[in-house]
Formats: C-alpha cells, sequence, structure tokens
C-alpha cells in the first residue's frame, strides 16, 4: 500500500498526457489567402496537365541532358538535400523526447595502502608479531531510468512543429530544385540566342561588305561622292562591333550551364558548340484554377508547413506555464567480489513535480512571442500566394505578348527583306542613293534581331510559365530525406 499514492500520481499524469495545450491547427480556407476563382488574365481554365517533366516538351535532347545533369550534380540543389537531412534528424531528436531515457554503468575500484600498511596482533602463546594488510577490490552495476511525463502536450507539439519544419524543407528542396531546372533551361536558350544572332551578324556583315565594295567601285566611277563609301564603311564597322558582344553572351550563357550542371565553366563549350536552332514549345499550357496551380507551388506548399509549425510552438511555449512531472528509478548492485555482485540488490523510485511560481513574465512573454511569430507565418503564407499568382499570371502575359509580337516580326521580315532587295538592286543600278539602301539595309537587321529576340521571349516566357506553376516535381508526395546517395524522394 505503501506505493499507492505514486500509483496514483502516475495515473493522472498519463491520463493528463492525453490533452495538448496550444492550438489546433487547421489550414486557412482559399478565401481567407485571397485567391480568387479564376485568373484576371485570359488563360486556359481545363485541368492542369502532368508537368513533372515539361523540359520534354521543347523537344530537344540536349536541353533534357543538361536539365537531368543539373538535378543530379548542382550544388545548390546538393545544399537543400543536406538541409532536409538536417531537419529529418531535428524530427528524430524531437521524437526521443516522447520515450524514457535508460543509462547503465559499470564500475571496479582497487585500493592498496602506501605507508602504514602493516598492523601488530599478539598470539596466544603472547608473541608479538606484524603483517602487511592487502589491497581490496570492489565492483558495481547501476541501471537509472528517467522519463518527463507529457502532462499538457508540449512535446509532443513539438514534434507535431519538428515534422512540419521537416515537410517545409522538403518542399524548399523542390523550390532549389524547380528553380535550377529553370535556370538551366532559361541558359541553354540563351545560349541559342546568342548562336543565332551571332550568325546573323555574319551575315549582315558579308551583306555590308558587298556594298562597301560596289560603293568603293562607284566612287571609283565617278557617279557618287566617297560620302557614300564612307557611310558604307561606318555600317560595315558597327555591325562588326556588334559580333564580340555576341560572342561574350555566348561564352556567359555556356559558361552558366557548366556551374549549373556542377561543372567548371568551360566543361560544356565544346559540347555546345554545333550550332542548333531556338528551342521551342508547345503554343500553350493549361493553368488549370488558381487554386490546382497553387498546390503545385513547392514555395507556397512550404509556407503553408512554416505556418503549421508556428501553431504547433505557441503550445510548446504554453505548457511551460504548467507543472512538469517526472518519474524514473534506479537499480545498483556492488561487491567486493565478482562472483557474488548479485547477490544484493537495491532499487529506487522517484516522482518529480515542479511549478514555476514566479518569472517576471517570461513564460508568458514567450506565448504572446509564439503567436506573434504564427501572425507572422500567417502573413508570409498569404503573401507567398499572392505573389505565386502574380508570377504566374505575368507569366501566362509574358507569352501571350511573345507570340504576337513574333507574328509582328514576322511580317517585317518578310516585308524588310523585300525593301533590301529592291534597294540594293537599284543603288547597283544607280536608280537610288545609298542612304535608302542602308536605311533599308538597317530595317532588314533590326527585324531579323527583332524576330530572334521574339523567339527568344516566348522560350523564356514558356519557361518562367512552367516554373510559375511549379512544374519539375512530383507534387503528389512530399520529399524527403535519402537514405544513401545525395537526391531527395519524392522528384
Amino acid at each position: 500500500m505503501a506505493n499507492r499514492p505514486l500509483t496514483l500520481s502516475l495515473m493522472l499524469a498519463l491520463s493528463l498526457s492525453a490533452c495538448a495545450v496550444g492550438p489546433d491547427y487547421h489550414p486557412r480556407p482559399a478565401s481567407e489567402l485571397g485567391v480568387p476563382d479564376a485568373w484576371s488574365v485570359s488563360a486556359g481554365q481545363k485541368a492542369q496537365e502532368d508537368l513533372g517533366q515539361w523540359w520534354t516538351r521543347f523537344d530537344d535532347p540536349m536541353l533534357g541532358s543538361l536539365v537531368q545533369r543539373a538535378q543530379a550534380a548542382n550544388l545548390d540543389v546538393a545544399q537543400a538535400v543536406v538541409r532536409l537531412r538536417q531537419a529529418r534528424e531535428a524530427l528524430v531528436q524531437q521524437r526521443a523526447d516522447l520515450f524514457p531515457s535508460l543509462s547503465a554503468s559499470g564500475g571496479v575500484s582497487h585500493s592498496e595502502p602506501l605507508r602504514g600498511g602493516t598492523s601488530t596482533t599478539t598470539l596466544p602463546d603472547g608473541t608479538v608479531t606484524s603483517f602487511s594488510r592487502g589491497g581490496s577490490t570492489s565492483y558495481s552495476l547501476g541501471l537509472d531510468a528517467s522519463y518527463q511525463v507529457d502532462l499538457f502536450g508540449g512535446v509532443r507539439r513539438g514534434v507535431e512543429g519538428a515534422r512540419a519544419s521537416y515537410e517545409a524543407s522538403g518542399f524548399d528542396y523542390a523550390t532549389v530544385l524547380i528553380s535550377v531546372e529553370a535556370e538551366t533551361a532559361r541558359n541553354y536558350v540563351l545560349a541559342r540566342v546568342a548562336q543565332a544572332q551571332i550568325a546573323n551578324a555574319r551575315g549582315n556583315l558579308a551583306i555590308s561588305d558587298d556594298n562597301l565594295q560596289i560603293a568603293g567601285w562607284r566612287v571609283q566611277a565617278g557617279l557618287v561622292s566617297a560620302v557614300d563609301q564612307e557611310q558604307a564603311r561606318a555600317s560595315r564597322a558597327q555591325i562588326a562591333a556588334s559580333i564580340p558582344t555576341l560572342e561574350a553572351s555566348y561564352n556567359s550563357a555556356v559558361s552558366r550551364l557548366g556551374v549549373l550542371t556542377g561543372q567548371a565553366p568551360g566543361a560544356l563549350k565544346a559540347e555546345m558548340e554545333a550550332v542548333k536552332p531556338i528551342p521551342r514549345g508547345p503554343a500553350d499550357v493549361a493553368a488549370g484554377i488558381p487554386a490546382d496551380a497553387l498546390r503545385q507551388r513547392p514555395d507556397v506548399r512550404a509556407a503553408e508547413r512554416n505556418l503549421a509549425a508556428a501553431s504547433a510552438n505557441i503550445g510548446v511555449a504554453t505548457a511551460q506555464l504548467y507543472p512538469s512531472l517526472s518519474i524514473g528509478g534506479s537499480i545498483d548492485s556492488g561487491s567486493s567480489a565478482l562472483t557474488s555482485i548479485l547477490d544484493a540488490i537495491t532499487g529506487r523510485l522517484f516522482a518529480n513535480i515542479t511549478q514555476t511560481l514566479f518569472d517576471g513574465g517570461r513564460r508568458a512573454s514567450q506565448v504572446r512571442s509564439a503567436e506573434a511569430a504564427a501572425d507572422g507565418a500567417f502573413l508570409a503564407y498569404k503573401s507567398t500566394v499572392l505573389t505565386s499568382l502574380e508570377d504566374i499570371e505575368n507569366a501566362i502575359v509574358a507569352l501571350q505578348t511573345a507570340q504576337r509580337r513574333q507574328q509582328e516580326f514576322g511580317v517585317a521580315l518578310d516585308a524588310s527583306n523585300n525593301q533590301a532587295i529592291l534597294a540594293r538592286m537599284q543603288y547597283r543600278t544607280g536608280l537610288t542613293d545609298f542612304t535608302t539602301l542602308n536605311t533599308a539595309e538597317a530595317s532588314l537587321i533590326s527585324a531579323r534581331n527583332g524576330l530572334l529576340s521574339a523567339r527568344s521571349d516566348e522560350a523564356t516566357a514558356l519557361i518562367q510559365l512552367y516554373q510559375a506553376l511549379g512544374g519539375g516535381w512530383d507534387a503528389s508526395k512530399t520529399p524527403t530525406a535519402p537514405t544513401t546517395g545525395s537526391t531527395a524522394n519524392g522528384n
């Protein structure tokens, strides 16, 4: 009966531990986050398509290969995986507080007299004799157990928060992944655009050389003044001056691709040297309704999980306001002989309850701070949602704008090409002056560059839209830390 009070207190503690203080987290409705029912711009409302490997829709094997290499070797992605692994271990450590801790100990000690280690005694026959006292050895074993009872759910709220933080880290990893994929695709497009621009500039330079030669002949023949020749020379030099800038742009894009794939800047120069066209994807992308598009975005889902973690931290702080109970026990055994060390065993069981009576308002302030942090996490979540909607709508408009510009520049290129051909023929026969020819050639160059720019903008806007829609990962499951290797699961 002596243990009845302790037994009753343990039963009470276990019943109390079934509750958890602090708010229970519930996802916020779309209306509270400001999510509209439809886009404010012209966009396809049909169900969103699978965007897990959107780069394959450009039908460019080289682009697909570079994206896959970036997924496997990019250092930013690798760092995101490391952070994900750290978050997983933080969850494991937090879960450990749910269980008791056990420790075992063992010891042996030996003592020897260093001075005065002899004693004298008188035998029954009256003889006095002396002898030395030897050393002694003792052995001990111990087992200790302790458990912090989670009376008010502070530990469970901590586990809840750590789990939400781990999931948020998984979505952060996915955000880095899709960003690297998009940046790789963008730089690939920039490299192909630079190649096309260099080819255009060299073609224009050849025409300028021809015009300069014709102007020289006409000056020698006395048909025109040297002004024509100088105009042709100036025009030719301006075109030639643009080529080094374009070559630098090409080198920058290729170098960036090397670093994005975890290599030295020049690693891909030989592989990218062959000139290939600017990749072209589908004319449109099904964006779905805004709510569906946001569920695909990992940054939105990471912000939601951060809000859940902040909400759980309120419970952690609130639990500190209430009493804490710890229980434990120990078993000890000791003997001077190893063979008899278990002959005498003693045990001890204890329980301890503590309550802070006064701390100057520290714990109450910690609760208010946690509540403020949760309010801030909600605002960050809503901001991420609205920014995501902005990104998607801007990308939709950018794609549509680039497509319209491409159509108009196509018409402009056709007209400018016809104009330049006629002006060149008339100048050769002396029916027009060099200024008219130079103007026609400048218009042709502008139309060619404009069409290239529009094609580049279309491809870039399409990549931007894929990224804005959260394409490039498996949104059906939360990424988790790998047990081996360097790639997270769930992508």
